[in-house]
C-alpha cells in the first residue's frame, strides 16, 4: 500500500449533500443553484469547511453545472463565486490545499449518447474561465463519452494549469467497461493528464476499474458513489461511521491496486473523508510488506 505522504485525499460531492442540508437543486444547474443566494452559498462554504476539517487537501468547486448551457449568462460569474467559495472555506483550515476547478460533459454525464459533436469550443470556455478564477487543478470529471472527455482535457492542458481526468461507467457501472476505462486512460496520460480517475460509479463495482487503471503511467484514482442501494451501500445509508468505515474498507482495496488518488462522490459526505484520511494515515505508520 502506498505511504500517506503519496496518497491525496479529495472531498466529498456537493450535490447530495447540499440536498442533505436541505438546500435544493433543480434542473438544470443542480448543485450551482445554490450559488444563486446567500443562504445557498453559505452552505456551499460550510461544506467545503467541513470536508477540510475531515481531512481532504484537494476541493472541488461547485463548478459542474456553471455553464453558459445551464447557466445562461450569469454563468462566469456563478463560476468565479463558486471558485472564490472553495477557496474562502479552506483558507483557514490550511491554506496549502488546492482548489480544483469541475469541467463536466456539456449535457448528461449519465447519457453519453447526447454528447455534442461540437464541444471543444464551450469546454475551452469553461477552462480559461477556472484558469483566469485560479484553481490549481482542471478536473475533467464525470466523463461517460470518452471522446468528449479528451477533448475537455486537451482544452485543460493548453490552459497551462494542472490537469486531471475522470470517467464515469454511472450508477449501474454500465456505461463504460473496465477495459474500455483503461484504454481510455492511456490515451488521457499519453494527452497530457496529470492524473487520472474513476467517479460517479458504485463503490461496491469501483476495483475493477482501478485495476485498469494502472497501466496509465500517471497517478491514478478513484471516488465513488456510496452504491446502488440494492448492493447494501445505498445512498441514503446515512453519514454515520458504520457506512463511512464500509467506504473506507473498499477504499483500501484501491489503495492496494496502486491508487494514490481517493475521495467520494454521490451519497458519501465528510464521514467517508475522515474515514479516507484515517485509511491514509494507517497506511503511513504500516511498515512496508505488513499485512493490513
Amino acid at each position: 500500500m502506498t505511504a500517506e505522504a503519496d496518497i491525496v485525499v479529495l472531498d466529498g460531492p456537493l450535490g447530495t449533500e447540499l440536498a442533505a442540508r436541505g438546500i435544493e437543486t433543480p434542473a438544470p444547474l443542480w448543485s450551482a443553484a445554490a450559488l444563486r443566494d446567500a443562504r445557498g452559498c453559505d452552505v456551499v462554504r460550510a461544506i467545503h469547511r467541513d470536508y477540510a476539517r475531515a481531512g481532504a487537501t484537494v476541493h472541488t468547486a461547485n463548478t459542474f453545472r456553471t455553464k453558459r448551457r445551464q447557466a445562461g449568462a450569469a454563468w462566469a460569474e456563478l463560476l468565479a463565486r463558486a471558485v472564490s467559495l472553495a477557496r474562502e472555506a479552506v483558507r483557514d483550515v490550511d491554506p496549502r490545499h488546492r482548489i480544483a476547478g469541475s469541467m463536466a460533459p456539456l449535457e448528461d454525464c449519465y447519457r453519453p449518447d447526447l454528447s455534442p459533436a461540437g464541444a471543444r469550443q464551450e469546454h475551452r470556455e469553461v477552462a480559461q474561465a477556472l484558469a483566469a478564477a485560479g484553481v490549481d487543478v482542471l478536473l475533467c470529471e464525470t466523463f461517460p463519452h470518452v471522446g468528449e472527455a479528451l477533448v475537455a482535457l486537451e482544452e485543460a492542458v493548453a490552459t497551462g494549469v494542472e490537469a486531471w481526468v475522470s470517467f464515469t461507467a454511472g450508477p449501474d457501472a454500465d456505461l463504460l467497461s473496465p477495459e474500455h476505462v483503461g484504454v481510455a486512460a492511456r490515451e488521457a496520460a499519453a494527452r497530457g493528464a496529470r492524473a487520472v480517475l474513476v467517479n460517479c460509479t458504485p463503490a461496491t463495482r469501483t476495483l475493477a476499474y482501478v485495476e485498469r487503471l494502472a497501466a496509465c503511467g500517471v497517478p491514478f484514482g478513484a471516488y465513488a458513489n456510496a452504491g446502488a442501494a440494492a448492493e447494501g451501500l445505498g445512498w441514503r445509508e446515512g453519514q454515520g461511521s458504520s457506512a463511512a468505515a464500509r467506504y473506507a474498507d473498499l477504499a483500501r482495496g484501491w489503495l492496494e491496486a496502486g491508487a494514490t488518488i481517493v475521495g467520494g462522490c454521490c451519497g458519501t459526505g465528510p464521514a467517508h473523508v475522515a474515514a479516507l484520511r484515517a485509511l491514509a494515515d494507517g497506511a503511513a505508520r504500516r511498515p512496508a510488506g505488513s499485512p493490513r
